[in-house]
């Protein structure tokens, strides 16, 4: 049976809401399911991401393949760098008190790295606030080319 780590959407319209499941690839987006692994909510900012570790490198190695969405998350959270460090246990190249602290440094950089990014965003929003006009829509190159090519041949007419 293949099975396909994906996500299955919840939530109203215009404000989704995923969970992570584990599902036979031949099933419907939404329908049944294996196993949840985590959720997922797009809407906040950075992204709120809920995920069992531990269950999805369970089930990528029993042969589980990730969606290409679901893929971005499993390795936003690590869980494909832990699969490789686990990988090198196995082999023998690495110990597994290596693996702990080299994924606890990934994880300290990675929070660390989401937090400057949520700081970022709350100063520009405040700064955006402050200014109280909405920033003005750019005209696009192509619009701006065609009509500096529509006044020339105005004067051009006369």
């Amino acid at each position: 049976m293949p099975t396909a780590i994906r996500l299955q959407r919840h939530g109203r319209t215009k404000a989704p809401f995923y969970h992570i499941v584990v599902a036979d690839s031949r099933s419907p987006r939404d329908g049944k399911f294996i196993e949840k692994l985590g959720t997922y909510n797009p809407l906040t900012v950075p992204a709120t991401i809920d995920l069992n570790l531990d269950k999805a490198i369970q089930w990528l190695d029993k042969g589980a393949q990730a969606s290409e969405t679901a893929h971005r998350i499993l390795s936003y959270k690590g869980v494909l760098y832990k699969r490789h460090l686990l990988r090198g246990v196995k082999k023998g190249v690495v110990k597994a008190e290596e693996v702990d602290a080299k994924f606890a440094d990934f994880l300290a950089k990675h929070s660390n790295a989401i937090l400057s990014a949520k700081e970022s965003h709350k100063h520009a929003k405040v700064a955006a606030k402050a200014k109280g006009t909405q920033p003005k829509k750019v005209a696009a190159p192509v619009e701006e080319a065609a009509n500096e090519a529509a006044a020339e041949e105005t004067p051009a007419a006369e």
